[in-house]
């Protein structure tokens, strides 16, 4: 690592110095501290990466230095150094937080091996605590893009959501992010440590749901030649996320509604119970109440996940969101790329959102303008009238007849950026 930043401490200057010189051709930045209160005065203003310390000092000892270290320096690993070892210094050294405790007189090979696996150690921890940022920002409430009422209301509900151990149902339509508000709820949750694991139930077949979801014994049935611990085990201290819950069949609902009332499971040919420690998110793009209604669903299980219900809007209810979603996939795919993109012309983003908003016209079942249909004819030739499908987001009405025995004329509006087609006809 180079440029690392080492704090030596030691009351021996000949210690001092051959440590600094062997540290600084290998390229670190060295600080000298001429014993234990000093050193603690410099880790008061200053941040290391690694602390080496001598454990008999006047004043302030090595675990002084190691307290002060672990108080104002946390991320800084600490290699203690002694010529008067024994077991109780050594396992209070090591309950204090330090690496490694290092006896003299020492071999330079020696202690050049266990500087390097101390500072292999930080960047570890370094990179995972990166990481580990990093997967809060993708996953947690920095991977929601907008400004809209809808999802100020839903960030709070997911901050609200998020440090209790109560089931929830996410609903909305495909595309509306459901999977993102089940991570998020996660990494804002303390379970954030534990495992985040997803199924899409609809891609499981029916006959190895309960397999997929409980686990099962070798011998269960045919081909189960081996143990499998199951979704619900695979979760354990973390949290299982259902998609498209009601794809499950009701054979395994009954199951399932067990687990969430008994926390516990049965693997598949097994007699016992094992425990699990799960929070359960379901989610549905169908009307969940309707699939209660039509015998999809289980009412009993329908209330067993329905305990905080969250309803995803689409895009097209929030239209004040698609510049920042288009300026954050312009930013992310030019990154991707390598390309410099500087944003989102108006134009563009004007059509944007007139064809957000023609969609959503379309779409609504209220709206004034009718589907055309695929095929009219003349009632005197019988001819056929064939029209090609319109363009995406476009709207059709009857312009006029011209005579009770002619064609229904039809056109059709589209966004300014779109043509139609001509009509074919065909006998």
């Amino acid at each position: 690592m180079p440029d690392t930043r080492v704090l030596v401490v030691d009351d021996e200057r000949s210690m001092r110095e051959l440590l600094a010189i062997m540290l600084r051709q290998a390229g670190h930045d060295v600080t000298l501290a001429e014993g234990g209160e000093q050193a603690v005065e410099v880790l008061k203003n200053e941040s290391f990466d690694l602390v080496i310390t001598d454990l008999r000092m006047r004043k302030v000892d090595g675990l002084g230095v190691l307290r002060a270290a672990k108080e104002h320096s946390p991320s800084a690993v600490v290699l203690v150094v002694t010529a008067f070892a024994s077991t109780e210094t050594a396992v209070e050294a090591m309950k204090l937080g330090a690496y490694d405790y290092v006896t003299k007189p020492f071999k330079l090979d020696e202690i050049k091996l266990t500087i390097a696996n101390a500072l292999e150690r930080k960047r570890l921890q370094d990179e995972n605590k990166a990481l580990r940022t990093q997967l809060r920002r993708e996953r947690g409430f920095e991977s929601f893009i907008g400004k809209s009422r809808q999802m100020v209301d839903l960030l709070e509900m997911i901050r609200k959501t998020a440090d209790g151990l109560s089931t929830v149902m996410v609903t909305g339509e495909s595309g509306t992010g459901k999977e993102l508000v089940a991570q998020a709820i996660h990494q804002e949750s303390p379970r954030r440590t534990g495992p985040f694991v997803s199924v899409n139930c609809g891609a499981i077949p029916e006959t190895l749901m309960e397999s997929e979801l409980f686990g099962h014994v070798k011998g269960a049935f045919t081909g189960a030649v081996a143990n499998t611990v199951g979704l619900f085990s695979a979760a354990h201290g973390g949290t299982l996320f259902l998609d498209e819950v009601t794809e499950v069949p009701q054979s395994v609902q009954v199951k399932l509604l067990r687990v969430i009332q008994e926390r516990e499971i049965r693997r598949v040919g097994d007699t016992r119970d094992v425990k699990v420690d799960v929070r359960l998110i379901a989610a549905s793009n169908r009307d969940v109440a309707k699939a209660v209604a039509d015998g999809i669903l289980r009412e009993d299980l329908f209330y067993r996940l329905n305990v905080i219900p969250i309803q995803l809007p689409p895009l097209r209810e929030r239209p004040e969101d698609i510049p920042l979603l288009a300026a954050h996939f312009v930013r992310k795919i030019s990154a991707e790329l390598g390309k410099s993109v500087k944003g989102v012309s108006p134009e563009a983003l004007a059509i944007l959102e007139k064809s957000n908003g023609r969609s959503s016209s379309a779409a609504g079942t209220s709206s004034k303008w009718g589907r055309c249909p695929p095929i009219s004819i003349n009632p005197v030739t019988s001819r056929r009238f064939r029209w090609r499908s319109p363009p995406m987001g476009s709207t059709w009405r009857r312009c006029w007849i011209r005579s009770s025995i002619d064609i229904s004329r039809w056109r059709w509006r589209v966004p300014v950026v779109c043509r139609p087609a001509r009509p074919s006809y065909s006998a």
